[in-house]
């Protein structure tokens, strides 16, 4: 996300994906010691939630010999068959996030679930009670307007730990109780 709390830029209609100038949100994992805090997520993962937006935007990762090589759950409202793309099955879920993250969770046994996203999934996901960790890449950004990440209330965090890299910094927090 931006310094300014966005995970896209404005103009998404005119600029689908990232929104305008948001392309730079994602550079960190164009560089070594981004690549490898990305492997060592996906590896410490059995199974990932996602929005059906970022699905639809990402479609070309899941033409690359399934990019996840495991389980993926796209929160939709709009139903769709499961779809299989090398090592990786999408899965739609029409009952929400709860319903998703539990899927993800059963699928993934003893390994994380990863959930990425869009904002919307995230924020549900973090109201749900059901996140223990949250990690955030903040990029050195402004963008002054976009989606926001965080819709103004959300739960209790604990700073766990830190790692600088040129493009971004990756702070990871342990998610407390749920603020109402």
């Amino acid at each position: 996300m931006s310094l300014d709390g966005f995970v896209t830029g404005p103009d998404l209609d005119r600029w689908p994906g990232f929104g305008k100038g948001g392309e730079r949100l994602h550079a960190w994992l164009t560089h070594d010691e981004g690549r490898r805090l990305s492997r060592a997520t996906f590896a410490a993962s059995g199974a990932v939630v996602t929005s059906r937006r970022v699905y639809d935007d990402t479609d070309g990762w899941a033409a690359e010999g399934g990019f996840f090589r495991m389980p993926v759950f796209v929160v939709t409202h709009r139903p769709h068959g499961a779809v299989r793309k090398g090592d990786t099955t999408f899965t739609f879920v029409t009952g929400g996030v709860a319903a998703a993250i539990e899927a993800a969770r059963a699928a993934a046994g003893d390994q994380r679930v990863h959930i990425m996203g869009g904002a919307s999934v995230i924020q549900q996901a973090l109201r749900t009670g059901l996140v223990d960790h949250l990690r955030l890449h903040v990029v050195p950004l402004l963008l002054g307007s976009g989606t926001a990440l965080f819709d103004g209330t959300g739960p209790e965090l604990d700073h766990l730990d830190t790692v600088d890299t040129p493009e971004a910094t990756h702070v990871t927090y342990r998610v407390g109780r749920v603020e109402t």
